[in-house]
């Protein structure tokens, strides 16, 4: 398993949909990214039916960590 894998076995991202259509993205319970429209239906869409691992690579690589692998992951 690759290093940004493993760092995400611990679920730190989270998100939420509110009423008007928003996601709120959460990285270790600090909102760090917000899509609406188009690309918040287009992210909801992408994690139907998928495994709790596959939507935190997901929420990894659309907020823009875990690219370089010098992230922490306190």
């Amino acid at each position: 398993m690759a290093g940004s894998a493993r760092a995400l076995e611990d679920e730190p991202f989270s998100y939420r949909e509110t009423a008007q259509g928003k996601v709120l993205i959460s990285w270790r319970g600090r909102q760090v990214m917000v899509l609406k429209g188009p690309r918040a239906a287009a992210f909801l869409a992408r994690l139907t039916c998928q495994d709790e691992l596959v939507r935190q690579l997901a929420m990894a690589k659309i907020t823009g960590n875990f690219k370089r692998g010098n992230e922490r992951c306190s």
